[in-house]
């Protein structure tokens, strides 16, 4: 399951809470917390492997490139042999061989780049997102934190009065 789902369940479970009149506070059922927290907890894992899975892209990626370099290289060595055997076009077929080769080193070269680039911007987007979720369940929990807290209070303020009340009824009923 992943953090944004158990995010919006956290989120629903706020919304559809009982509300405490006459404040914006909001009494949650600790165990549906927790449970959620819970989740949380071994979602963020998954969405680890996720960002490694696009790092271990970055290996295929580059040895893509790799083999393309290597097959180009060889294709250029190649009909570079050939033609070498073939006194009248040597120069040309050297002169192609190593603009073959250059140009072979050229992609390899724009390829490896642009997977660096990749790989930076995703692992770039991962971190954010990863940053962005975890921010999110931070404000969430404080102000869950802050609720039950508040609600705590609240409860410890209505059994005093209802203490202080008791006690007030008691001494008037002997006054009498």
């Amino acid at each position: 399951m992943d953090i944004i789902n158990i995010i919006d369940r956290l989120e629903a479970l706020i919304t559809t809470s009982t509300k405490v009149p006459a404040t914006q506070r909001t009494i949650l059922d600790v165990k549906k917390v927790q449970e959620l927290m819970d989740q949380l907890r071994l979602a963020v894992p998954n969405d680890v492997r996720a960002a490694k899975e696009i790092l271990v892209n970055k290996d295929d990626i580059l040895n893509l490139a790799e083999a393309e370099r290597r097959r180009t290289k060889a294709h250029a060595e190649e009909e570079f042999r050939t033609r070498i055997n073939q006194a009248d076009i040597l120069k040309e077929a050297q002169r192609k061989a190593k603009e073959m080769l250059d140009d072979a080193e050229r992609k390899s070269s724009r390829m490896l780049a642009q997977a660096e680039t990749e790989l930076t911007t995703r692992k770039a987007e991962v971190d954010a997102y990863a940053a962005k979720a975890l921010r999110n369940l931070e404000r969430q929990m404080t102000a869950n934190l802050t609720s039950i807290r508040n609600g705590l209070a609240l409860l410890n303020v209505a059994d005093a009065y209802e203490t202080v009340s008791a006690a007030n009824g008691n001494n008037h009923d002997r006054d009498r």
